[in-house]
């Protein structure tokens, strides 16, 4: 008798990922963004600028853990390390025509509030500490545009186990870097409430899936992805993955986020991917695949429900 196969929620069969041939055609990804008369610039398949130095550089690639490799074709690598969204540098999609001045190092990220052992630590000494391992995420932005990335980096519950949070911490704040100087959207826009903050219960932070990425395509995080120390959690719409970490606070009660705070009726705190659910402004059923402009259907908890279904009775 055969053996079955039984496939979890997320899985896309090959019909459903991006072609090969049509990653490699870039001209057909820059017409489909409506980009097509932009003439395309000589930017490296990474970034801007050049690689991390450091520690932050260390072993890559690091290995893939196979628990987190469905087999799936991963998003072109130029297509989507230059389609961003990073409020803080532009309110435009070319993020990494903007961090030129963006440091990265040396850089500090606070663990503070309701913990036996308050740290404050530097990224590039957290970031040698941890093992490393790549794993492939689907990442679905509330806009409706979508992508699979191969992002390196660790389970965000290890980070979180070194502060040791008190049993009344039931929520987690996630604060970012606000470097005017360096980041130009933050001047041109002070009417934003910066620096930018978002906020997870704590058995989502501590979920499994629940990521801190520090690479992607098997090199250090670029700064338009969020270098060095950005989260990134899978089933949630894309703002729920703040960037540029420099803060964790450890609260008991459920922390205003940023884009909450502006427009609550279209960014709730949860914000899970749900395709029923549509944005006031448009509908949330499909998804715009970023490096081939395909539609596909989005998915419940953006594919992931066999993991996190559970943490949501009320769903």
């Amino acid at each position: 008798m055969p053996n079955l196969i039984l496939r979890p929620s997320w899985w896309l069969p090959e019909r459903a990922v991006t072609p090969e041939a049509v990653v490699l055609n870039r001209r057909r990804f820059l017409a489909q963004l409506g980009c097509a008369g932009v003439v395309a610039q000589g930017w490296s398949a990474m970034s801007a600028e050049p690689p991390l130095s450091g520690p932050y550089g260390k072993g890559y690639p690091h290995a893939r853990n196979k628990a987190f490799d469905p087999g799936w074709t991963l998003t072109e690598a130029k297509a989507a390390t230059t389609y961003n969204n990073f409020y803080e540098f532009t309110l435009g999609k070319d993020v990494h025509r903007h961090v030129g001045r963006f440091e990265t190092a040396p850089w500090k990220i606070e663990l503070t509030g309701l913990v036996e052992q308050p740290l404050t630590l530097d990224a590039a000494e957290l970031v040698d500490s941890m093992v490393l391992e790549e794993r492939v995420y689907r990442f679905r932005c509330v806009e409706a545009w979508a992508m699979i990335v191969p992002w390196t980096g660790f389970p965000l519950n290890r980070l979180i186990d070194k502060a040791k949070p008190k049993p009344e911490a039931r929520f987690v704040r996630f604060v970012t870097a606000s470097k005017p100087d360096q980041m130009p959207g933050i001047r041109g826009n002070p009417e934003y409430p910066w620096p930018y903050f978002e906020g997870l219960r704590m058995d989502e932070a501590m979920h499994p899936l629940t990521f801190v990425a520090v690479g992607v395509y098997g090199k250090p995080l670029p700064k338009q992805m969020g270098a060095p120390v950005r989260l990134v959690v899978p089933w949630k719409y894309g703002y729920k993955s703040p960037k540029s970490l420099v803060k964790l606070e450890f609260i008991a009660e459920q922390p205003k986020t940023f884009w909450e705070t502006l427009q609550p009726r279209e960014y709730p705190f949860e914000s899970n991917v749900d395709p029923e659910v549509p944005h006031p402004r448009w509908s949330q059923a499909t998804e715009r695949m970023i490096d081939t402009g395909d539609r596909v259907k989005t998915k419940k908890y953006n594919g992931y429900a066999d993991s996190v279904a559970k943490l949501y009775p009320h769903a």
